[in-house]
């Protein structure tokens, strides 16, 4: 799981510019900042959970303008490093002593689990950057929005997987509500991201 989750830290730090670039930006110094607002707002309104949509993407308002293709990579890039973050905290309780064996075997599962669904989230974020590209062809252009539709919701799948490790009441206790909290909250981050790709693809594909 190490070399993994290395190589998905060099991933992320390929992604970084994206977020930090936007987090320094002064919102107020750009008159476009409140429409950059409206449009993040109205386009979160198509995802399950678009109050936390608002709050993940309006620090990149400047960054992400009104611009579909940055709304849609932004989305991923912030569900990235949450699920990174998240599969790090998941990952230590492994070698918590206080955990018992049933415990440990659900929380290794589901490291397995996020780390797969990382893999899937860098690869989508590679590819919407490919997709955002000039020159591209349409037959080129929606097979790659097809891929990242395809991979991010493969994530999602992974996340709901780790929290399935932990069904019954014999599994109820501090380990299962601490990682359930953070699953949950990236499930729905990545729902989010899903949705604003999809919501991408679907203005393209018509």
């Amino acid at each position: 799981m190490e070399p993994k989750l290395t190589h998905l830290c060099y991933c992320f730090l390929l992604f970084l510019p994206l977020l930090s670039q936007s987090a320094i930006a002064n919102p107020s110094s750009s008159p476009n900042h409140s429409n950059s607002i409206n449009f993040i707002v109205s386009s979160c309104r198509t995802t399950r959970y678009p109050t936390l949509c608002v709050k993940c993407l309006a620090a990149f308002a400047s960054k992400i303008s009104r611009n579909e293709n940055r709304l849609a990579q932004t989305a991923l890039a912030v569900t990235l490093v949450r699920v990174r973050s998240t599969t790090a905290y998941v990952a230590k309780l492994t070698k918590a002593r206080s955990v018992k064996r049933r415990e440990y075997l659900a929380v290794k599962d589901c490291v397995e689990n996020l780390g797969d669904g990382l893999t899937m989230l860098a690869q989508s974020m590679r590819e919407m950057k490919r997709v955002g590209r000039s020159g591209r062809g349409r037959q080129e252009f929606l097979w790659r929005l097809s891929n990242v539709e395809t991979w991010v919701s493969a994530a999602l799948t992974d996340e709901t997987t780790c929290l399935d490790g932990f069904d019954g009441k014999f599994m109820d206790g501090v380990v299962k509500m601490a990682i359930r909290r953070r699953v949950v909250h990236v499930a729905r981050v990545t729902s989010n991201a899903l949705a604003l790709v999809n919501r991408f693809a679907s203005r393209h594909k018509s």
